[in-house]
């Protein structure tokens, strides 16, 4: 069975609250458990995380490295977290990063991802729906993947 990590990166737990306007009104949980459904279906676990932790991220990926793939959506540490960055680098597990935003169309600072190099690709902009894109992009790879 196909298994993957979900890891959500900091202020994400406060979805459904925080600037709306940006991310909609779905919390963090009912985010995880459409994940988790939608993986379900195709066969797949999905474990969630979230910390605002950068370090609590580390050491999650690290001791939960033997999956298949692994689906995050970073937060703020998307744009500056080079110590996430070479976690997923040294990890070698095919990643795709979400955002709910489209953040190349808001603040400059939000144009630049550290992650992005390491990654398999990226969905932006897409709102909740961009979880499933992902998770959608993530599964193809590795079908293609195991196949070759």
């Amino acid at each position: 069975m196909t298994e993957i990590l979900l890891v959500n990166g900091p202020n994400l737990n406060r979805l459904g609250t925080r600037e709306p306007g940006i991310y909609g009104s779905s919390s963090l949980s009912e985010i995880e458990q459409m994940v988790v459904e939608a993986g379900s279906k195709q066969s797949c676990v999905i474990n969630t995380f979230q910390s605002n932790c950068e370090g609590s991220i580390i050491d999650y990926l690290q001791e939960n490295s033997r999956v298949h793939g692994l689906l995050i959506n970073p937060g703020a540490f998307t744009h500056y977290s080079y110590a996430i960055r070479d976690c997923i680098a040294g990890l070698s597990i095919p990643t795709v990063e979400v955002h709910i935003s489209q953040i190349y169309k808001r603040e400059e600072f939000r144009h630049t991802s550290v992650i992005a190099p390491v990654c398999i690709g990226q969905i932006s902009g897409f709102g909740d729906f961009g979880y499933l894109l992902g998770l959608r992009g993530l599964l193809e790879y590795l079908a293609q993947y195991e196949e070759s």
